[in-house]
Parts: C-alpha cells; structure tokens; sequence
C-alpha cells in the first residue's frame, strides 16, 4: 500500500507494481481489458511526470548541499543543475506520451468486442510454406581432350574462372527445358568422392583434374517433378558421351558436342541458339548417350554424368 509520504517506499512499490503489470500484460483472455488497463497506465504516466518535475526541482532547491566526491561544492552544483535539467525535458517527452496514450485510449474505447477464439474470431491464415530447396540441372559436362582447357584454366585462374567460361554454355530456359526431357536433373549437384566442388551464385562446379572431367550444374527453383525423380540410373549406366569424344550431362552439353564446340570454344547470341536447334535436331536421330561409362559418381545421386 502507498504511504504517501515516504518517496523511498513507493517508489520501491511503484517499481515491483510495473513489473508485475509488465508481466501480467503478456496475454490478454479478454481483449476488452485492454481499456481498463489503458486507463490505468495513462493515469500512471500523468503521476510519473508529476515524479520527474518533482524530482527536478529537489535538485534546484537542494544544490547549495551538493558536492562531488572530493568535496567540491562548485562540481557538485553544476551536477545537480545538469540533472535537473535533464529530468526536467524528461517530462517534457512525457507530455508527448501521456497525448498519445489519451489518444489510444479513445480509440480502444469505440470498440465493442465480441466473443470469439484466441484470436478474436478472425481467420488467420497460416504462414506460408517455406519454398523448395533448389533442384540442380546440368549445364554442360566434359571429358578427356574436351575437358583439359577448361581444368588447365580452373588450376591457372581458380574455379570462378572455370564457371564463367562454362556458363556461355547455359542457354537459359532451353538448357532447363532440355534438362528436364531428359532426367538431368539432380536433387544435390552429382559428384563422386575424390571431385572438388566449387559455387558462385547459381552455379555449381564440379571437376577431377586426375580423372580428367569437369561439369557445370545451375540451380533450378521450380517444384521436384516425381516423374524426374524416378529416371535415374545406378554407377555404370550409359554415360553422356558423343561420338566426337565430347561427354555431356545434359541435352545443351550434347547440342555443344553435336556442333563441335571443344571445351575452349564459346557461342553466343544467335548462333549459339542455331546450334542448340541444329544439334536439338540431330539428337533426336542419334543416341548421345550409349557410349561408355566414365561417372565416378556414387550410386543413388542420379543419372551418371
């Protein structure tokens, strides 16, 4: 119970009485409490500020008794004049709160609330899935010949290096396309255990200097298609690889050996576009991919590269 008189005490008690108010506010069972409550935090923040303008003017009045700690009256005067001033544009910044309090109050005042759930009978809707990870189609892969300019320039300039130069290869919504008539796509970019693995942005490389292949993988945000997911083939299927000696993982891998593009060359604007439908076109009579296997890649991560 307050005292009024003894500031030590209530103020204690004003302290205790805040946090028990500051807890007990976590939940409502009845929103219409809401304004009972208001009406009670505006009236307590109507008698702090008459605490801080109060507390204020015992610095004022009090200033010819204070020192610092080495017993200088000047020191301690100042002190008590900075406090002062600064409890004082406290309350200032309390009128603004107590307007905005009143103001919420009002409002909280036209609402009639009716019976309802935990939420107040609102449909709430529930938050959205989260997306798919992304699944991987192939790019291109190479092998052998068709693979060592691009391994010699990932050991000369890194692996960024040899992304940049295989993406020429991706023809953007032709090689998803391909990718996806054909079953190349992965749920994890496909690499054995000795391959390095390198990424950049919505790239992924893999490549084995010693075993001599390297292939470039994008990242592919539409949902899993569970008639892909079952074309897959165990270690020691049929490899991509043509006639010409190119291995490919993909059809845009298989338009590029098609055309005769080695691992060095590059196409781009229309005519990369022309070879994509002129080999497209020769793939439908030939079979790209009955050469020998060459993946290393383990069993059960997909069709072998």
């Amino acid at each position: 119970m307050p005292t009024f008189d003894d500031p030590l005490t209530d103020s204690a008690e004003a302290s205790a009485a805040l946090r028990g108010l500051a807890h007990a506010t976590r939940t409502f069972t009845n929103p219409a409490d809401t304004y009972r409550v208001l009406g009670d935090v505006l009236g307590g923040i109507r008698s702090l500020r008459q605490v801080v303008d109060q507390v204020a003017r015992a610095h004022l009045i009090h200033r010819a008794r204070a020192h610092d700690d080495d017993g200088s009256q000047t020191v301690g005067a100042s002190a008590a004049l900075a406090a002062a001033d600064d409890l004082l544009q406290s309350a200032t910044a309390l009128d603004g709160v107590e307007q905005r309090l009143d103001a919420a109050l009002g409002h909280s005042g036209r609402i009639a609330w009716h019976p309802g759930g935990p939420a107040g009978g609102l449909a709430v809707s529930p938050p959205p899935a989260a997306p798919p990870p992304p699944r991987w189609v192939s790019v291109i892969f190479l092998q052998g010949d068709e693979a060592d300019t691009v391994l010699e320039l990932i050991d000369r300039n890194g692996p960024d290096a040899g992304i940049e130069h295989l993406s020429q290869w991706d023809y953007g919504e032709e090689t998803t396309g391909a990718a996806l008539e054909n079953g190349y796509v992965y749920d994890k970019p496909p690499s054995g255990p000795a391959d390095k693995v390198a990424t950049a942005g919505e790239y992924t490389l893999t490549y084995n200097a010693p075993l001599g292949h390297v292939g470039l993988l994008r990242a592919y945000h539409a949902p899993p298609d569970p008639a892909l997911s079952a074309r897959t083939v165990t270690v020691g299927g049929p490899a991509s690889i043509s006639d010409a000696g190119a291995a490919v993982g993909s059809a845009g891998g298989a338009v590029g050996a098609a055309v005769g593009i080695s691992g060095g060359a590059a196409l781009g604007g229309a005519a990369a576009r022309a070879a994509l439908r002129q080999g497209a076109a020769r793939a439908q009579r030939h079979d790209w991919f009955s050469a020998r296997p060459v993946s290393s890649t383990p069993p059960g991560t997909g069709r072998s590269l």
